[in-house]
């Protein structure tokens, strides 16, 4: 997907959480945490122009399986045009059903869940209910790592990880447009 048509989307669609695409330094800041030796399942959640779906098949085992759930249309159909592989599955669906969409459809529980969704867009209710069904789909010892712009405050996202998961850190990539906050929490 262009700059220009990712920009597009992005004014047209208030759960589009970024003008621009996480950067090369973001990328590899949140895919870092990820063990791509071990991991068999991976959801991305609202994988938006596909920066991070493009990295992880590249890091990615062949027998590997990658799945992708996004809500916008436009980007679904890019999706679909760009990532022709039969170990990617793609959803035009919204998280809040990842329960439902990958239940039994995988070999195994996702190891790694990665969020680039806006949860300070979504309501308390909604939020907790994302988290708790990212938590009750990971594997154990798995891991949700998810990015969001930099301001978030923690009452969007880090005391509600708290709530579900038993390890939950944050840290700041700065080279990113806007600068992005990182949360790793581990089943």
């Amino acid at each position: 997907m262009s700059t220009v048509n990712y920009v597009k989307c992005f004014l047209r669609d208030k759960n589009v959480a970024s003008i621009t695409p996480t950067s090369p330094f973001g990328v590899k800041r949140v895919c870092k945490k990820i063990d791509f030796t071990q991991a068999n399942v991976i959801v991305e959640y609202g994988p938006g122009a596909g920066v991070f779906t493009e990295y992880l098949l590249k890091k990615m085992r062949p027998s590997a399986h990658l799945v992708l759930i996004e809500r916008n249309k436009d980007m679904f159909k890019c999706l679909t045009k760009a990532f022709r592989n039969e170990r990617v599955h793609i959803f035009n669906d919204s998280v809040e059903n990842v329960g439902a969409l990958v239940n039994g459809q995988l070999p195994g529980k996702p190891d790694y869940i990665i969020s680039g969704i806006p949860f300070s867009y979504l309501d308390q209710q909604t939020r907790q209910e994302i988290i708790h069904q990212t938590h009750q789909i990971l594997a154990e010892n798995g891991k949700f790592l998810a990015y969001q712009t930099f301001y978030q405050k923690d009452d969007h996202l880090f005391v509600h990880l708290e709530h579900f998961f038993r390890n939950v850190k944050s840290e700041f990539e700065l080279l990113n447009i806007p600068p992005m906050r990182i949360y790793e929490a581990v089943k």
